[in-house]
């Protein structure tokens, strides 16, 4: 249950303090293990065998491999070490072949995970956990309200069930007091969704969907990994937040930005009519499954696609933390394109 007033008004000094980030290898875990230790943390990163650390560069991290899957692994290997003042759980899966896998791994793995630290005494101070604004379903598609604490979940996809799914278990498991976050579109550097719609505006076109007004949000991926060490610091516990850029944008000002930002790109805006996007979706999708291999463009993805408010109310965040991002999306386009145009000439020098 949700705690309105559990908060320190006293700043939480984090140095020195033990952070363990679950879920580090992707996009945005390399960031906020990187934020972790400029903020002067003990930082220890959770990745499994197989999992890349291609951006896992920040010095002095401690790496500890665990087996989501396997409960008795995870108690040893969780009492092998000392226990964590904090935990940020963003380990998940956006996208799977077999959509039983987004139970498994956004679930499962949290349920897992949280009962061997209990079962260990290796209970947190706090645990922050990455939840998204998917969790929360379609927003208010007719008077373009924003999203606010107010709203209940209504998840429309299997990824925002099982981030629902996850939340509940929080909520109702004694013993780890917790905050959740749910973020808008994360993007940045090294991030492949947006990416892609970059490299689609690189080659003069930008494909939408549907006809009708579609109000886009965003958050930087370092103002998101600044807010949790915000949260964290100002002694929250057992609440959720809406994390987002306070503006929204429409698609096509999104377009100028990133044509802009590549160089003054002339670009042709295709709309695509939703039957012909859910069409193309469901066969992507077919042959992901059939090839083992997750598809970007999938019956979830198009549901998000379809979706035509993401505009966002973060004052709850704002007053109980302070919660200001400092990069807008024109900023942030240009630090992303930026490491765009150096990954793609370091790709040519290699051919």
């Amino acid at each position: 249950m949700q705690n309105d007033n559990k908060h320190n008004n006293t700043p939480i000094d984090l140095t020195g303090k033990r952070l363990l980030v679950v879920g580090a290898g992707g996009f945005i875990g390399g960031f906020i293990a990187a934020e972790g230790v400029r903020r002067g943390m003990d930082v220890t990163v959770a990745v499994r065998e197989s999992t890349s650390r291609r951006y896992l560069t920040a010095p002095g991290l401690h790496f500890l491999v665990l087996d989501y899957e396997n409960p008795v692994s995870l108690k040893e290997s969780i009492s092998a070490r000392e226990r964590w003042d904090y935990i940020i759980y963003n380990l998940g899966a956006t996208k799977c072949a077999n959509y039983l896998d987004f139970k498994k791994i956004n679930f499962e793995y949290l349920r897992n995970f949280t009962t061997a630290l209990k079962e260990t005494a290796h209970e947190p101070d706090r645990l922050l956990y990455m939840s998204s604004l998917s969790a929360l379903g379609p927003g208010d598609e007719r008077n373009y309200t924003p999203y606010d604490s107010s709203k209940e979940p209504e998840p429309n996809t299997r990824y925002g069930q099982s981030k629902i799914m996850a939340e509940q278990w929080l909520e109702h498991m004694a013993g780890i007091p917790y905050i959740i976050f749910r973020p808008t579109g994360v993007y940045g550097p090294h991030e492949k969704d947006y990416l892609m719609m970059i490299q689609c505006i690189d080659s003069h076109f930008d494909f939408g969907v549907g006809f009708r007004r579609q109000m886009l949000t965003f958050i930087y991926v370092d103002d998101l990994a600044g807010a949790m060490f915000d949260a964290l610091a100002a002694g929250i516990e057992n609440k959720k937040y809406i994390i987002s850029e306070k503006r929204a944008y429409t698609q096509k000002e999104f377009r100028d930005i990133v044509a802009e930002e590549l160089g003054g790109k002339w670009v042709i805006p295709v709309k695509l009519p939703m039957w012909m996007v859910w069409t193309v979706s469901a066969i992507a999708e077919k042959i992901g499954k059939w090839r083992l291999k997750p598809s970007t463009l999938n019956r979830d993805k198009f549901k998000i696609m379809k979706q035509r408010n993401w505009q966002a109310d973060v004052s709850e965040a704002e007053r109980d933390f302070g919660f200001s991002p400092k990069v807008d999306l024109r900023e942030g386009i240009r630090r992303t394109v930026e490491e765009y145009r150096k990954a793609a000439d370091g790709k040519a020098k290699r051919q």
